[in-house]
C-alpha cells in the first residue's frame, strides 16, 4: 500500500532556527530518506518551492488565487510517498520522521494519507 506523507511546517519557526540546527535537521532527513530508499520503501520525496495556488469555483468560473487554500500558520513544505506492507509500517515511518522533534515548540507535523491504487473496492 502506498501512503502520502505531507510535511507541515511553520515558516516563522523554521526561519528562526540557528544555521547549525537547520544543517543538522537536513542531514537527519537525508539519512532518513536514504534508509527508506535502501529498504525499497521510498517511492518519491520532494520539497515544495513556492506557496500553492488555489483554484476554486466562483459561480461557473474557476478562480485562481494565491495559496495556501486554507488560512493557517502551518503550510505543506514537502512530501514523501512510501510503499509498505501495512499501515502499521507506514505509521512507524511517520513517527520516526526527524522533523517532528526539531525546533522550538510546535514546529509542524505530518499527515499520512493512503493513496488509491485502483484496486480499492470502496471509493
Amino acid at each position: 500500500m502506498k501512503y502520502l506523507m505531507l510535511i507541515y511546517g511553520n515558516e516563522e519557526i523554521w526561519g528562526s532556527l540557528p544555521a547549525g540546527d537547520l544543517t543538522t535537521l537536513i542531514g537527519e532527513v537525508d539519512a532518513f530518506n536514504q534508509e527508506l530508499r535502501a529498504r525499497g520503501e521510498l517511492v518519491d520525496v520532494q520539497g515544495l518551492v513556492t506557496r500553492a495556488r488555489s483554484v476554486r469555483m466562483s459561480g461557473d468560473t474557476p478562480v485562481v488565487t494565491d495559496g495556501p487554500y486554507l488560512e493557517a500558520k502551518e503550510y505543506v513544505g514537502s512530501y514523501f510517498v512510501v510503499d509498505v506492507d501495512s499501515e502499521q509500517r507506514a505509521l512507524e515511518i511517520a513517527r520516526s520522521y526527524p522533523g517532528l522533534r526539531f525546533g522550538p515548540g510546535n514546529s509542524g507535523g505530518l499527515e499520512m494519507w493512503p493513496l488509491m491504487t485502483g484496486t480499492e473496492q470502496d471509493h
